[in-house]
């Protein structure tokens, strides 16, 4: 890999990841201007485990990349949504989205039959959301069950600064508001928009440089004969490369269906489900937003579900040989 190549996948990182943190500064900018503080605590329903259930499903009604939705979800916080929705939503939304599923659907749907895998594009695209959404689901309740005995202290002063008591009365916070000219507004959404796109940018460009790195590493390794009938190094090995590689979610399909048949279909879905939830430059982000206590406890019950999950999705294949498609022979 000579370093033009190098210089090409620094760059194509930080295209990808641009467009989205732009959106996500400015929707954090808007939530930070015209949302009251602690307002959406008082609409989400009072079961925290239904909460985090329905804050799961947010990415079908606010699309957003895992590079984005980073500093939206910040924002989040400080508007009194709880922290286990936030994660659940964090973890779950970049890949329950229409563009990515489209993506994933599209980049599967080989046009020889018998080269699909997990029943084809259709069951890629459900075994990808399904499992998306059951290991945000499971992370959320465990980060419920941290917040209860540590609190704020599981978040960056960042986000804690600045904020009131839940109960506390937004009446003298609405008349200051409602005081405001829109010129006012304007400068207040531009303000918070600029720092949270300095602040998020710094870490993003580590990130990708760190990834390059990774990058250069294993295009000098043989994975070959490490994969050969031994799945479970497979997941792994392929786990690791979505750390390092940090794509985008709605592009990660397409660089996974690429990958040679002789990497198990299991796999291929460990990449889809882990990278939009973990990767090199997504951790770094996670520190703007939590303690190393909680970014650990995220990073552990993220790692393991996903192995286990993709374990059990390649022996119930085997066994049942439900995903193997109708026109294909069988193994």
């Amino acid at each position: 890999m000579n370093y033009e190549t190098l210089i090409g996948n620094f760059a194509s990182i930080i295209y990808e990841a641009l467009p989205f943190i732009v959106l996500g500064v400015i929707i954090a900018g808007l939530l930070e201007e015209f949302v009251p503080q602690q307002a959406i605590a008082k609409i989400i329903p009072g079961n925290r485990v239904l909460a985090i259930m329905l804050g799961a499903l947010l990415g079908i009604i606010f699309p957003m990349c895992e590079c984005g939705i980073i500093v939206v979800m910040r924002r989040l916080l400080r508007k009194g949504l709880p922290l286990s929705v936030c994660v659940s939503y964090v973890l779950c939304g970049p890949v329950i989205n229409v563009v990515v599923l489209t993506s994933t659907y599209v980049a599967f749907n080989f046009p020889d039959e018998k080269t699909w895998i997990l029943g084809g594009p259709l069951g890629v695209a459900a075994l990808r959301a399904g499992l998306a959404y059951i290991v945000a689901v499971v992370t959320a309740v465990v980060v419920e069950r941290a917040f209860r005995k540590h609190g704020n202290r599981l978040l960056s002063p960042l986000v804690t600064r600045g904020l009131r008591n839940p109960n506390d009365s937004d009446d003298n916070n609405d008349k200051e508001q409602a005081k405001r000219t829109w010129l006012d507004r304007l400068n207040n959404i531009t303000q918070t928009a600029l720092n949270d796109f300095v602040d998020i940018m710094a870490f993003l460009v580590l990130g990708a440089a760190l990834a390059v790195g990774g990058r250069l590493i294993l295009s000098g390794s043989n994975f070959e004969r490490m994969i050969e009938d031994n799945v479970a190094v497979a997941i792994l090995l392929m786990m690791g490369i979505a750390i390092l590689f940090c794509l985008c979610s709605e592009a990660d399909a397409f660089v996974a269906s690429n990958f040679a048949p002789i990497w198990p279909p299991a796999s291929k879905l460990a990449f889809l489900v882990l990278g939009p939830m973990l990767d090199i430059k997504l951790y770094l982000m996670y520190t703007r937003v939590f303690r190393t206590r909680l970014i650990f406890t995220i990073i552990t019950c993220v790692v393991l579900q996903v192995f286990v999950y993709c374990m059990i999705v390649h022996y119930f294949a085997q066994l049942t040989g439900v995903f193997t498609p109708v026109s294909a022979p069988s193994q």
